[in-house]
């Protein structure tokens, strides 16, 4: 999935990474980016003497931005709630991404260290496989030591994976002990619900180890070519599901999902600056081409013969989400190739047939999150998230599938379904109508006014986890910083203690809303903190733009580096257009066979719009940045708009759809023999004779997301059309964890733009003073003598 991510830059003589200036000026001399990045003193001339005189960069906030993950590191994280109450988390040092594994416990106001990952290995290295490297990669997991636990049933047993070792821990006594697991490493361990035996995989089978034996169980024999129990990169990385293994409730049988993945496409990722390395295969389907063909298995979990559980594959390919709840059938949520149509299936366990609970539709795609069905927990029915009547709504359907009630409306604005009260009475959810913002509410099933559990006048995201009758709410805030509250059954509030440093000052950040094209949209400004009404300052517009994810929302600290760049001398712009999510099917479904040309127009006519209300904004220098489907965006717009977009920084992007994995384009974009036209003209290898201004490539090497084939595609076809770039390549992953290599992208990223927005490019400037005279002129000849106010167009801040 292309997760949004903050734009990078890398300091390649600092780090060793291969830098490839390809000079961006006439005559093919060296850019003075390039003469930087190289030591080399900058060159002198009429450009360099208009230059501003840059502020001073705030080094020390950078350093401990990156050294903290951003203000994060030593934030609780919330892993698992006890029937007695107790809350179970992790939680790193301000500076440390080892996490130890703490509690606050039934009734207690103050959290409890259990156990540290320090003293279970016992002065050990914490290793990891390939496999797991990747699983984490897939869930963007940066911590290291204690990140998952699994909780017995009741609440007393904890097994805490650390890499290839596996210990079990008693909350009473805080005792641990290490699980026997043999030779090899168990992939994905899961503790049964009574706490006494652990499923992990292992090259592709099941094996069971009972807690307090000598040596695992093969309990599966997986036949050449196939793999069980390991869920494959589509579930892991575009369907939200990680894992291929599930005990039953009464912890009697194992359900394992069956791969076969011999007709996907491997690619091998390699890192060049270590070539005694061998390279690591990844099974990556591309859009296309053949997906794994994914079923499912039932077996004991003592061994013997599994039953396999069967539905119309041909249908249904895609296996996105397993419910099996105590009360209730083992449910699957299952989805057609364009993800056009779902289906809930109730498994019959003795003979491994299915049967439709429920199917829906839409003609552009279909959002499945994780929460889509939820069970009651009686098993007289289910929940059913649906955007049938174009905005999230939550049905309530009974045991075989018949609508009963609809009981969250259209309105509400809902974001995802928490859980069931322990009485059945009412459901926790999470829900906002300003999409900017998040909030958790309580409502009663039976109907009546929904209770509010975070301070709606108070802005703010937040997001919750409920068991037990507790409520577990981590909040970002709007005033800044992040907490994490547990709510009890009885009222009572007490807040986890984090350990976070936190940033010295609060950016600047103002919300404004603005209409583009007929639609409301919003958008988000910093200036300088030492802003000058009286200058203009060059705009760097910080891009997403794609599905999933959003980049206004009402959280001060998601702004901290845009204040940094914005005290560097810039003004730093972000909006949400057209194909993001929160604001119904109508807004997010327009961009379905095209995530170029909407996304596109919005952010220019959040450009335009935020520049004819404020002045300031210098629209003749424009920047743009961003990374994943921002550096999608950041590309295109340096290609396509060199009229709007002087400079160009894009990290990790995606530059040719067909490159791509199946789920994310398919569902979007369909397929390409389905759009050829469209994959064409969303390509940027298609437009790579049209490069026109500076834009610097910034691409881990080892990215096994994005590959590294996008950046390299993109550079043989400008090389191709007579055109150059500046590139970075870095070893490193998609998430690029590395505090060095966080500190230094940030770094090259604002003296690149210090460079190529110092002075407006000519032709840019010549075409906005043409538009502001042919603007002033129609205003002239509407509003008369009003013509030099500023007219109310429909907008307001």
């Amino acid at each position: 999935m292309l997760r949004g991510m903050s734009t990078s830059r890398c300091l390649g003589a600092a780090l060793s990474a291969l830098l490839v200036a390809l000079a961006a000026c006439k005559g093919g001399e060296p850019s003075r980016f390039a003469q930087f990045a190289s030591g080399a003193p900058a060159a002198s001339g009429a450009a360099t003497a208009r230059e501003p005189a840059w502020p001073p960069l705030d080094e020390a906030f950078l350093e401990a931005s990156a050294a903290t993950l951003r203000f994060r590191l030593g934030t609780p994280a919330p892993l698992a709630i006890a029937p007695d109450g107790a809350v179970i988390f992790r939680r790193t040092a301000a500076r440390d991404r080892v996490a130890d594994l703490f509690q606050l416990p039934a009734g207690a106001d103050q959290a409890a260290p259990l156990a540290t990952a320090a003293a279970l290995l016992a002065g050990g290295d914490e290793q990891l496989s390939d496999a797991e490297k990747a699983r984490r990669e897939r869930t963007r997991t940066t911590a290291r030591g204690i990140i998952s636990v699994s909780l017995s049933e009741d609440g007393q047993a904890l097994l805490v994976p650390i890499g290839e070792r596996l210990f079990l821990l008693d909350r009473a006594t805080g005792q641990s002990r290490e699980v026997a697991t043999g030779a090899g490493y168990p992939l994905d361990p899961q503790l049964s619900p009574d706490g006494k035996k652990v499923v992990f995989n292992r090259d592709g089978d099941l094996w069971v180890t009972t807690v307090g034996g000598t040596a695992p169980t093969q309990v599966t024999r997986h036949p050449p070519g196939l793999e069980y129990g390991v869920a494959e990169f589509v579930a892991q990385e575009e369907l939200d599901r990680s894992r291929g293994t599930w005990w039953s409730p009464d912890g009697r049988t194992l359900l394992f999902q069956r791969t076969d993945a011999r007709g996907v496409d491997t690619l091998y990722v390699s890192d060049a600056r270590h070539p005694e390395k061998e390279p690591v295969p990844f099974k990556y389907p591309r859009a296309g081409r053949p997906n794994a063909k994914v079923d499912l298995g039932l077996v004991s979990a003592a061994g013997g013969a599994p039953r396999w559980v069967t539905w119309d594959l041909a249908r249904y390919p895609y296996l996105a989400h397993v419910k099996w709840p105590k009360r209730g059938p083992l449910t699957l949520i299952v989805l057609n190739r364009d993800q056009t149509e779902v289906a809930a299936l109730a498994v019959d366990l003795a003979t491994g047939a299915t049967r439709v609970l429920l199917q829906e539709r839409d003609e552009a795609w279909i959002n499945a999150p994780t929460d889509l069905l939820t069970w009651l927990d009686d098993g007289s029915g289910f929940l059913w998230r649906s955007e049938a009547q174009g905005q999230w709504a939550l049905d309530r359907h009974d045991a075989d599938g018949k609508r009963v009630a609809t009981l969250i409306p259209p309105a509400v604005g809902l974001r995802g379904v928490c859980g069931v009260t322990p009485d059945g009475a009412s459901i926790i959810i999470e829900a906002a109508a300003d999409p900017r913002e998040q909030h958790v509410w309580r409502v009663p099933l039976a109907g009546g006014e929904p209770v509010a559990l975070t301070e709606v006048s108070g802005g703010g995201v937040h997001s919750a986890t409920t068991k037990h009758g507790v409520v577990v709410i981590r909040s970002e805030l709007r005033e800044g910083g992040s907490k994490v509250t547990v709510l009890r059954a009885d009222g009572t509030r007490v807040e986890l203690p984090s350990v976070a440093e936190r940033p010295p000052w609060k950016p600047t950040t103002m919300f404004y809303n603005f209409s583009v094209d007929g639609h409301m949209q919003y958008g988000a400004i910093t200036r300088p903190r030492t802003f000058d009404k009286a200058r203009t300052y060059p705009v760097l517009l910080s891009v997403y733009g794609g599905p999933h994810a959003k980049m206004v929302q009402d959280m001060s600290d998601s702004y901290l580096m845009d204040q940094w760049y914005a005290d560097a001398g810039f003004i730093v712009v972000r909006t949400d257009g057209r194909g993001t999510p929160d604001r119904g099917r109508d807004y997010e479904r327009p961009i379905a066979r095209d995530l170029l040309t909407l996304p596109m127009n919005d952010q220019m006519g959040a450009l335009r719009k935020l520049g004819r209300k404020n002045p300031e904004l210098d629209l003749s220098r424009v920047g743009v940045f961003g990374w994943s489907f921002g550096g999608y965006m950041a590309t295109m717009a340096t290609l396509l708009h060199p009229e709007f977009f002087a400079a160009g920084i894009a990290g990790a992007p995606v530059t040719d759809w067909e490159l791509y994995d199946t789920a994310y384009t398919e569902r979007y974009m369909k397929q390409p023999s389905d759009n050829a036209e469209g994959y064409r003209r969303t390509s940027a290898l298609t437009y790579a004779d049209k490069l026109a201004r500076p834009l610097l490539l910034i691409h881990g090497i080892t990215d096994d997301n994005v590959h590294f084939a996008h950046t390299l595609s993109l550079i043989e076809a400008l090389y191709a059309a007579g055109k150059r770039a500046e590139v970075v390549t870095l070893s490193a992953t998609h998430m690029l964890p590395d505090p060095k290599l966080i500190f230094a992208r940030e770094r090259i990223q604002v003296d690149f733009f210090r460079e190529h927005l110092a002075v407006a490019p000519p032709d840019i400037a010549a075409r906005l003073a043409a538009e502001r005279e042919a603007e002033l002129a129609e205003r002239r000849r509407k509003f008369g003598d009003r013509a030099g106010s500023n007219v109310d167009d429909g907008d307001s801040d």
